[in-house]
């Protein structure tokens, strides 16, 4: 299985924030010299996540007020009783996922007219890291040939 795996880092400057980080993994995949494959975009800390969706302010701002009617900031989770105040960043990341997969076409990432990659930071204004790894497994090489 032929792989580069490289690390993006974030500090934020606010508490939440919507990262667009497409370019940075176009770069990666670059470097890499992959031309059919995938890559895995994943954010390594647990209040933190990478989505797939349309690079629109509005939209961006509709995310961030759905999360937060989700898992509003509020004083009661029982996470807090350990004596941290971010159950709320635990609860939102859940509700984005930690990773999200994009097929490679020729060598492109191969996204959706509008689709962009996001890091999302729940917990933010402290160091966080992504990992971007882009493979061409080789099970997944010989199942689609058979299909």
């Amino acid at each position: 299985m032929k792989c580069l795996t490289e690390y993006l880092k974030f500090h934020t400057r606010s508490h939440r924030a919507y990262v667009h980080i497409t370019p940075q993994v176009e770069q990666i995949l670059g470097k890499s010299g992959i031309k059919e494959g995938m890559v895995l975009v994943s954010a390594m800390h647990i209040t933190a996540g990478v989505y797939v969706n349309d690079n629109e302010s509005g939209l961006i701002e509709d995310i961030d007020q759905w999360l937060e009617k989700l898992a509003p900031f509020r004083k009661d989770y029982k996470h807090h009783d350990t004596g941290e105040d971010n159950g709320d960043s635990h609860l939102k990341a859940l509700l984005i996922h930690h990773e999200a997969i994009v097929p490679i076409t020729a060598g492109k990432l191969d996204l959706g007219t509008w689709q962009r990659i996001f890091y999302a930071e729940f917990d933010g204004q402290r160091d966080k890291r992504v990992n971007g790894c882009i493979l061409i497994p080789g099970s997944l090489a010989m199942a689609m040939a058979r299909f």
